[in-house]
């Protein structure tokens, strides 16, 4: 399957507000349904004016647009399609500011549209098999801001009291898991690490002291020593999580250049569900989950 959907195609496919209507209703209900009032399984046709479609045979409405994150919204179709689409297809993000220039909307709309695509990306997957490297990073605040919220910390200085923790595992060739943690402590993450990777499966790690007590936890375990200069030793290494990461951190430095702690996680789910939908074009797959998800 080809791994990118072009605007060329997108505008072809959704070039008004009916197609998408359109779409959401089939891909919500599909051509036919077994209608609530009459009990037949009839097609359901558009009624004029309204973002409702009528059963053939009894005229019962039904509203393909309730529950979902474009109910209640007075943005047009087209401008959440649009939204969806570069969302989908922008490896580094794409701010609030910019879908604001683009759309013609207020700030106040582009942040609440990103906001609530970033909702259907916080999506479970499966325990992590195989090979799996595991590592925790930290976002630093900017220098001035680092200075200005803990000034006994040089400019210099590794980690700040302000640093966010974020902590990732990572299956080789499979799905990435991360979240927004309080502690790199044992206590924090060695829980979350046993309820994502299933017990027998070979972790790779650097020597964090954390991570000392995976084999009487049931893993096959080895290490890198970073502080020694190692950063792989055959197929021990965790530069694919380090790969993640660096993308999160340019992204986030480069498009977004500062992210609240209250919605780290969102944004390291837009990452997240981005790299687990790397082999496939991303938008249909976002668009079935907006029209399906029911809040």
């Amino acid at each position: 399957m080809q791994n990118k959907f072009s605007l060329k195609q997108f505008h072809n496919r959704f070039p008004d507000n009916d197609a998408c209507m359109e779409e959401i209703k089939q891909l919500r209900f599909g051509d036919t349904i077994n209608c609530l009032k009459c009990k037949k399984n009839n097609k359901f046709y558009r009624v004029s004016g309204r973002s409702a479609y009528a059963c053939a045979y009894c005229g019962y409405h039904i509203y393909p647009l309730k529950g979902s994150i474009f109910d209640h919204s007075s943005t047009e179709l087209t401008s959440w399609f649009y939204a969806i689409y570069i969302m989908a297809q922008t490896r580094a993000g794409i701010s609030a500011k910019q879908l604001e220039r683009e759309l013609g909307v207020t700030y106040k709309t582009a942040w609440r549209m990103f906001h609530q695509i970033r909702t259907l990306m916080a999506c479970g997957s499966d325990l992590l098999t195989g090979e799996v490297e595991v590592d925790e990073t930290y976002l630093q605040p900017r220098p001035f801001m680092k200075k200005k919220l803990n000034p006994t910390h040089g400019l210099g200085s590794n980690y700040s009291d302000n640093s966010q923790i974020i902590f990732g595992m990572v299956e080789r060739g499979g799905s990435v898991k991360a979240a927004h943690v309080i502690s790199a402590g044992a206590r924090v993450l060695l829980p979350r690490l046993q309820d994502s990777i299933a017990a027998g499966t070979t972790i790779y790690s650097d020597q964090a002291r954390v991570y000392k007590t995976l084999k009487r936890l049931g893993y096959l375990h080895d290490s890198v020593n970073h502080s020694h200069g190692e950063y792989g030793r055959g197929l021990v290494h965790t530069n694919t999580i380090e790969g993640f990461w660096g993308q999160l951190k340019r992204s986030i430095d480069g498009t977004y250049h500062c992210v609240s702690p209250k919605y780290l996680q969102s944004y390291v789910n837009e990452f997240v569900y981005r790299y687990n939908h790397r082999t496939a074009p991303v938008f249909p797959v976002l668009i079935a989950s907006a029209a399906r998800r029911v809040r």
